[in-house]
């Protein structure tokens, strides 16, 4: 019940910061507009080197499992492999947009919510601590997925040699219990990425030690950071779907027709909100940073030399403004 009533406590917060600072997080958003423009066409099929790239992706991970032993005639590791190799397809083609807009994006908006000291930290500085981290946060995701598939491939054919597979029904129950635990892993690393990057943007020190202190920041705190997450990707997952059905379907039955700018226009709306919802993803992280710093500091209150707990007194600060 406490986490719950953390997790709507930062959302609001979230919420409140972003409109509160609406004009300054305006001109964020339309920073991220490329950015969420090309990840919206990659995961629709209005992309030709994005279909291409997918079902490339698709047919060798149907080869891969299948090389396991995991039924992939089933309508679970249909949709798994899809959605899996789209995630694939989609990170190889944003990676200069990521690196760009997206960071870019995200520096703004660490730089306005500083609160370290009276005068933030230089652009260039907290942008380099981001990269720096960004680049060890891909190899990160990298390795938890390729960890992920050799332990799945090890624990098959373990189970293969020692003959546990004598139904299928056991086998698409330790199979979906394989892509439980995967789907687990892949979340974890995506959250410790995204504390790893909010964190190096404040402390302007980015690198691996980044996502090192993010582990120790969220150990306690995963539901939490869970949560958050699970709102902001159910509300993406949203607008991706509302695009594949109001512009990705009906555009490519009016690619003659006079209708296409309307479309177009609806398009770039949509992307508009798919924005807006990364810099409120960003403000989330933030927030959630500062509520681990303020309770971190409740353990260790003369940790740096008081460093954290002058910190923690400015946030308490805005948090009294808030409430």
């Amino acid at each position: 019940m406490e986490r719950t009533t953390t997790t709507i406590k930062i959302i609001r917060k979230s919420i409140h910061t972003f409109l509160k600072h609406y004009n300054y997080f305006t001109i964020t958003t339309l920073l991220a507009l490329p950015y969420s423009a090309s990840i919206l066409i990659s995961s629709s099929s209005l992309s030709p080197d994005s279909i291409s790239l997918h079902n490339t992706f698709h047919f060798r991970l149907l080869s891969l499992f299948d090389s396991i032993g995991i039924p992939t005639s089933y309508e679970y590791f249909s949709i798994f492999t899809l959605k899996l190799s789209q995630t694939l397809t989609s990170s190889i083609l944003l990676l200069p947009f990521t690196l760009s807009f997206l960071l870019i994006t995200k520096t703004y908006i660490i730089q306005h919510l500083h609160t370290h000291n009276k005068k933030p930290p230089p652009f260039t500085g907290i942008f380099n601590s981001i990269l720096q981290t960004q680049l060890w946060n891909s190899f990160l995701i990298i390795s938890a997925n390729s960890t992920s598939f050799c332990v799945l491939f090890v624990a098959f054919n373990c189970l293969e040699t020692l003959k546990v597979f004598t139904s299928s029904t056991l086998i698409i129950l330790l199979s979906i219990i394989g892509g439980i635990t995967y789907s687990i892993v892949i979340a974890n690393s995506m959250i410790i990425c995204n504390m790893a990057l909010v964190l190096s943007g404040m402390e302007t020190k980015g690198g691996f030690i980044s996502i090192l202190k993010a582990c120790v920041m969220i150990k306690r705190r995963t539901t939490t950071a869970l949560s958050l997450a699970l709102y902001i990707h159910i509300t993406l997952a949203g607008i991706e779907a509302l695009f594949q059905f109001r512009v990705a379907s009906v555009y490519a039955n009016l690619r003659t027709s006079n209708s296409s700018p309307l479309v177009m226009l609806e398009g770039l709306v949509i992307a508009y909100l798919y924005s807006i919802i990364i810099t409120l993803d960003t403000i989330t992280n933030c927030m959630f940073y500062k509520s681990c710093i303020l309770e971190d500091s409740k353990y260790f209150p003369n940790q740096e030399e008081g460093k954290i707990h002058g910190y923690c007194l400015k946030v308490k600060g805005e948090e009294d403004e808030l409430q």
